[in-house]
């Protein structure tokens, strides 16, 4: 009998797939949602790059729906996204435009998902970014993007925002993620102020089971140093 059940979106980036793998090794269903299958998930969900964000909203409820049926899980992570740079003399629109595909699709459909099949108590968890919180010059449009993550995140704790009784709500803030492609790209960095991904899956675990967790609409950002990593709230 599993520990319970969870959905990944973005089961097969850096962190998402390190989430499959954690909560796999610790007994539970782990549905995994992404461009790609994850084949170490009980389930893959894999979303059509093409469609419109209503399009895309539509497919994922209707996959979701007919392996859950009339189940709910008891979390839903959010850890799709990525990162593209830029300010606005070159490609804003384009730049924007993926980074809104990739953070705020993405979280919005999760957070339908949430509202039709997270449990009551249950947890869903976005991921905006700590540089999100001023202005970001060098990377407008995933600032933008990160911010509008953290205003949904405020939204849906809020009364009447359509998810299940006593859900909580939370975004994480990384600055780094010690993933392979960020020390592929920045190899002479101090890793030892990255975030392991091991310790934001523990963290998640945490949450589920009841234990530290933080208020709901809380942006918490994930701070890392000499290899020590804090959740400190964004004022």
């Amino acid at each position: 009998m599993s520990a319970g059940k969870i959905l990944v979106y973005g089961g097969r980036g850096a962190l998402g797939a390190a989430c499959v793998s954690h909560f796999k090794a610790n007994n539970w269903w782990v549905g995994s949602i992404d461009l790609v299958a994850n084949e170490q998930a009980d389930v893959s969900f894999v979303v059509g790059r093409d469609g419109t964000w209503v399009d895309q909203e539509t497919e994922v409820l209707s996959k979701v729906g007919e392996v859950l049926k009339d189940q709910k899980v008891d979390a839903i992570i959010c850890v799709a996204g990525g990162w593209a740079g830029g300010n606005a003399q070159k490609d804003l629109a384009k730049n924007a435009d993926l980074m809104w595909k990739q953070s705020v699709w993405t979280s919005s459909i999760s957070a339908t998902i949430a509202a039709n099949y997270l449990k009551d108590g249950g947890v869903l968890t976005l991921t905006g970014a700590k540089p999100a919180l001023g202005g970001t010059p060098g990377m407008i449009g995933y600032g933008m993007a990160k911010a509008a993550v953290h205003q949904l995140t405020k939204s849906l704790a809020g009364k009447d925002s359509g998810l299940p009784k006593d859900s909580l709500v939370v975004a994480i803030l990384p600055v780094t993620l010690d993933t392979p492609m960020n020390r592929k790209w920045m190899p002479n960095a101090d890793f030892s102020t990255w975030t392991p991904l091991s310790f934001v899956a523990e963290t998640f675990t945490n949450w589920i089971k009841g234990q530290d967790r933080p208020k709901s609409g809380s942006l918490l950002q994930l701070v890392t140093k000499d290899s020590t990593t804090s959740l400190t709230p964004a004022e």
